[in-house]
């Protein structure tokens, strides 16, 4: 399982991989977890804003901090 965090490196980007690593952590579930904070890649996945949140090549979420519940219900879709 690929997960990429887009985003320059702020806060909010920080924030949600931070949850990210411990929804991960709660599932006991392995995945490569990577921060994407070249702007030319984090473009490629057509993106308007950042934080952007990329489960293997679906990008699930933009421009906001998704909840433990949200990046949870899509680890276990991907699980399943």
């Amino acid at each position: 399982m690929e997960i990429r965090i887009l985003g320059p490196g702020c806060p909010r980007c920080q924030e949600v991989e931070k949850r990210t690593i411990e929804v991960l952590a709660e599932l006991n579930i392995p995945a490569d977890v990577q921060k994407v904070t070249d702007m030319k890649k984090i473009m490629e996945y057509k993106i308007m804003a950042t934080p952007g949140w990329v489960i293997n090549n679906k990008v699930k979420c933009s421009g906001r901090i998704p909840s433990k519940d949200e990046i949870k219900k899509w680890v276990e879709e991907e699980i399943k």
